[in-house]
């Protein structure tokens, strides 16, 4: 089996939620590995005071700066984790979404191919380039074809797409990681987030209920950990070329994680649809084949998932 080793390790988009999130999880995995991150929000920056962290204000859409940057941290490992990256939002800014999201991974695919210094490049994409799945759809695999229905999936079914070019054209060393819905507590747009932090808010007495968008869809879900794990183990054990979607066995709707939230609150939880929070068109159904991925890399989620709800309602519990 492949078990790459890496000394420097550069975060685009360090300082967002999961940036921020794999960064604490590689020094734990790796001892002697120095990370390096690009930020242009300060977001989650004062979590990552660390030794073996250094952070590099800039925008990915400056190329001359971010060349600057990339050549004097020579990084060996890229995780391109840098988008703006909310659905919802991205139809009421589809401009700002797609230029955004295009101009950054175009930048840095260009900037590794024109200095010549060869990194592992973990392309970061998403579920959501594969659109509207039905039935005979899923477990979707990842020779699915691409049809996004969103500004935000269309910028990163470019991202995805621009990034096999480099891969077949100019033999970038490449790998795809497909991630479906993940738990994250620094990202509070995500509906599990959304859930928990106004189940905490109820329970303080600061809100009466609790609000959200469409309860229909039926999703794979994910804990940060494993799913942090999985972009680790991509980058140490993945293919070169490679494609992976990533997800966590829990199959479940919305509502129903929503109902299972609400078993864990200290007090009754009463909710009421939010029209802003519903999206023009939405995906209804995102479930994974994920056995190339485990073939490749020997992952497996680790974190069950009661235990990882009460681990997004505790964190939201502490704050």
């Amino acid at each position: 089996m492949i078990n790459r080793k890496f000394k420097r390790c550069l975060i685009t988009g360090i300082t967002g939620s999961g940036g921020s999130f794999l960064a604490q999880h590689i020094l734990t995995k790796d001892k002697k590995i120095k990370i390096f991150g690009i930020y242009r929000s300060e977001g989650n920056k004062k979590l990552l005071k660390n030794k073996r962290i250094k952070l590099f204000k800039g925008d990915l859409c400056n190329l001359s700066k971010t060349k600057k940057i990339i050549k004097k941290i020579k990084p060996d490992l890229i995780f391109h984790l840098a988008s703006t990256a909310n659905v919802r939002q991205s139809f009421d800014l589809p401009r700002k979404t797609i230029e955004n999201n295009n101009a950054i991974t175009m930048n840095l695919l260009d900037i590794i191919r024109l200095e010549k210094i060869n990194p592992i490049i973990i392309i970061c994409s998403s579920s959501e380039v594969y659109g509207k799945l039905y039935k005979k759809d899923v477990p979707v695999k990842e020779t699915k074809s691409m049809k996004p229905i969103n500004p935000y999936s269309v910028s990163k079914a470019f991202q995805d797409m621009l990034s096999q070019v480099y891969y077949e054209c100019y033999g970038l060393n490449i790998i795809i990681t497909r991630m479906f819905s993940y738990v994250n507590a620094r990202k509070d747009y995500l509906f599990q987030t959304a859930f928990a932090k106004q189940i905490v808010e109820i329970e303080k007495g600061k809100k009466k209920y609790l609000t959200h968008g469409n309860l229909n869809s039926v999703r794979n879900i994910i804990d940060i950990y494993d799913a942090m794990e999985a972009y680790w183990l991509a980058a140490k054990r993945g293919k070169i070329g490679g494609i992976y979607n990533i997800s966590g066995k829990k199959v479940i709707s919305v509502l129903n994680y929503l109902k299972e939230l609400k078993k864990l609150s200290y007090v009754k939880i009463r909710s009421k649809v939010d029209k802003k929070l519903l999206r023009p068109v939405d995906v209804t159904l995102q479930v994974a084949d994920t056995k190339i991925f485990i073939k490749d890399t020997k992952w497996s989620p680790k974190v069950s998932f009661k235990t990882s709800m009460k681990k997004l309602l505790n964190e939201y519990r502490n704050l």
